[in-house]
């Protein structure tokens, strides 16, 4: 059977990423692994490196790079969103606030869902809406774990202080009052893939006069609940999957 797609380089560079999934490899070893020429398998190599799909261990081998995580994390987006709904839903009439769930894309992040409060003065953000990296509740979880380089690139211009990313680790939630929007305060905690990494932030939002100036005491541990639930959505459908997986190989 040919498994040539008909694009050489695309072809030649499943093979590299195919021949790291067994594990780190040197040069030599990705050549030999490969059967491509030195040169060849080395440009690969680096230009997958460029864009995250290959970097290297501390002893400079070639390992599977973090864009595949986000990109695999991406894929279950759908099981997320699915879930989202009721989990906003029940997150809304718990705290009479509007409820939200973000993700991060690039320098900023984007509503995915939301449910918002059907009456009275709040904080209505639509889906789809784009907002800045640089403030609110939300903008934290998504930076607080991220790697050192890039929590210390997305800290510049931001309205929150490496000190305060180290208090949403510690805690497992972040608030911010006035930080986004004038006379909004706002509640957020991370959303997990079954890695373990933070793929999206869960949100409630609402007018300093009801939420009070410390948000947190009112609702970060139903937040924190709504979060863990989309986790938990999550890690069962990984196992499922894996355990289809299983299910389909020969005996």
């Amino acid at each position: 059977m040919d498994d040539s797609s008909g694009v050489g380089v695309l072809d030649k560079a499943a093979i590299v990423l195919a021949a790291l999934e067994a594990g780190p490899c040197t040069l030599a070893q990705l050549v030999a692994h490969t059967g491509l020429a030195r040169p060849t398998a080395h440009r690969l190599a680096v230009a997958l490196e460029h864009h995250r799909l290959v970097t290297r261990d501390l002893q400079g081998r070639f390992v599977l790079g973090p864009r595949l995580g986000e990109l695999a994390s991406a894929a279950g987006e759908d099981r997320l969103l699915a879930a989202a709904g009721p989990v906003l839903g029940a997150l809304r009439d718990h705290t009479s606030e509007s409820a939200q769930l973000f993700r991060r894309q690039g320098d900023q992040r984007i509503c995915v869902a939301a449910a918002d409060r059907p009456v009275g003065l709040r904080d209505s953000i639509p889906v789809g809406s784009t907002l800045s990296m640089h403030a609110g509740s939300a903008a934290q979880v998504l930076l607080a774990w991220e790697e050192p380089d890039r929590l210390h690139r997305g800290l510049q211009g931001a309205r929150f202080t490496a000190t305060m990313l180290s208090a949403v680790r510690r805690r497992g939630w972040s608030q911010s009052v006035g930080e986004r929007e004038q006379g909004v305060a706002s509640v957020s905690a991370p959303v997990r893939s079954p890695s373990g990494r933070v793929i999206a932030a869960v949100s409630i939002s609402g007018p300093i006069e009801r939420v009070s100036r410390q948000p947190g005491r009112l609702h970060a541990a139903t937040v924190v609940a709504g979060a863990n639930k989309l986790t938990e959505v999550l890690a069962r459908a990984h196992a499922q999957q894996g355990g289809a997986r299983r299910t389909e190989q020969p005996a």
